[in-house]
């Protein structure tokens, strides 16, 4: 017997689709989010293009796909709107490694350095920074930075470490901060997949150690590792980041070969966010994210200040 119900997925992508035109509401995913969140989004990228485009849009809500430093980072930048998470619980571990107290206490060991904090944190970690940088912008901003001045990076090591080596500077403090996802990715796995596929570009994320950003032929952010892939002559890439970066590659590059590193390359956290959720978010209006006033304007000024740089 042939049934002739719809699939759940064609339901629910409908009902979003009603809400979202009601709401006047747009969609943001994040590209380490489950394909089906990425396939219903309006935008898919990082997590300062999706704050960035959001406030291009044209709507009265947005709901962000992501984690919270992400959903935070929207709303600093979108103020008026309102900015919901489809689950709540959908936090960065690596943002989480850092308290104010801490960054307080170091910065009270390391008074004159700069503070360049990575995006990856949350608002209360960058309003209390100089300034904020993000994997594709990270050179360029310590760079800004005059030589002489110590800089104090946090929370990600690896990306500090990395940049560290690609600026030539021997006064950056590291905090020990990183990403559990990035570092679970081994040389093991890289050697591995190299042997599988000999010809096929290795793109590593900055987040990675220094042992497995060694072995890289591309060492970027998700949206340089995208645009490598989508520009090179190459067939074949082996993609040393999150899981959920494959489908955003492959949908772009469909007639290419897109190998992920490690089945271990996957972000929980991300992955809270599915479409029931996204569904209810709507129909409720919940779970929306606010950043006191206090705590906005000077995490404001520390991306605005990356902006200006970049």
């Amino acid at each position: 017997m042939v049934s002739l119900e719809r699939p759940a997925g064609a339901e629910l992508v409908e009902k979003i689709n009603r809400l979202r035109q009601e709401r006047r509401a747009v969609i943001l995913a994040h590209n380490y989010q489950v394909p089906e969140v990425q396939d219903i989004a309006d935008i898919v990228g990082d997590s300062l293009a999706m704050a960035r485009e959001a406030a291009k849009v044209e709507a009265d809500v947005i709901v962000l796909c992501g984690v919270r430093f992400m959903a935070e980072t929207a709303k600093l930048i979108n103020p008026d709107r309102p900015v919901l998470m489809p689950d709540p619980n959908s936090g960065c571990p690596m943002a989480d490694m850092i308290s104010l107290r801490e960054l307080q206490e170091a910065k009270q060991r390391h008074p004159d350095a700069t503070v360049v904090t990575y995006v990856n944190s949350s608002a209360v970690i960058k309003a209390a920074s100089d300034i904020c940088c993000t994997s594709a912008n990270a050179v360029r901003i310590v760079e800004s930075v005059p030589k002489e001045k110590p800089i104090l990076f946090v929370p990600d090591q690896s990306l500090g470490e990395y940049t560290a080596e690609q600026t030539g500077r021997d006064n950056i403090i590291l905090y020990p901060g990183f990403c559990p996802t990035h570092h679970r990715i081994l040389v093991e796995h890289v050697e591995a997949r190299r042997a599988q596929y000999p010809d096929a570009d290795v793109c590593v994320h900055p987040e990675c150690t220094r042992d497995v950003r060694c072995l890289a032929d591309v060492i970027g952010s998700t949206s340089q590792i995208i645009r490598h892939v989508c520009e090179s002559d190459k067939n074949a890439f082996i993609i040393a980041t999150e899981l959920g970066v494959c489908h955003t590659i492959r949908k772009r590059c469909p007639h290419k070969t897109i190998v992920e590193i490690t089945g271990l390359a996957d972000c929980p956290n991300m992955k809270l966010n599915t479409l029931e959720k996204v569904l209810w978010s709507l129909e409720d209006m919940q779970h929306e994210v606010t950043v006191p006033k206090e705590v906005a304007g000077p995490a404001r000024k520390a991306i605005e200040r990356m902006l200006a740089v970049t």
